[in-house]
């Protein structure tokens, strides 16, 4: 059975982008938002999250906060998609317990060798 990705980007292009270097080899689920992933997780717990940090409303760093606060979901890997890092993001996504971080836009080969570095995919 696939592997459960949720991708979370508010901007459209960027879950259309991943879903589609992904959908051979996971059940990729893009997610137009932090809020609505939440709603999501009340039904289906991913294998791994890829979350933005840059969005309206909820940004990635208060996601991933909540999701690493919730005993149910702590241990889930998070991979930030940014398209701008500094010292600052690297250190506030290290403090947070954040699995990895992958700069926008990437090669699909790398996207798929760090997810399946995190979960065994099958």
């Amino acid at each position: 059975m696939q592997k459960k990705v949720f991708i979370v980007d508010d901007n459209k292009m960027n879950l259309v982008v991943v879903k589609d270097a992904l959908k051979d080899q996971f059940n990729a689920t893009p997610i137009p938002s932090a809020e609505k992933m939440f709603m999501m997780m009340e039904k289906i717990v991913p294998d791994i999250i890829l979350l933005d940090i840059l969005m309206p409303d909820m940004d990635g760093f208060e996601a991933a906060q909540i999701l690493k606060n919730n005993e149910q979901f702590a241990k889930i890997p998070i991979i930030f998609l940014t398209s701008t890092i500094d010292s600052d993001t690297a250190e506030r996504a290290g403090k947070l317990g954040i699995t990895d971080i992958l700069t926008k836009p990437f090669e699909k080969p790398l996207l798929i060798e760090t997810i399946n570095k995190y979960i065994s995919a099958g």
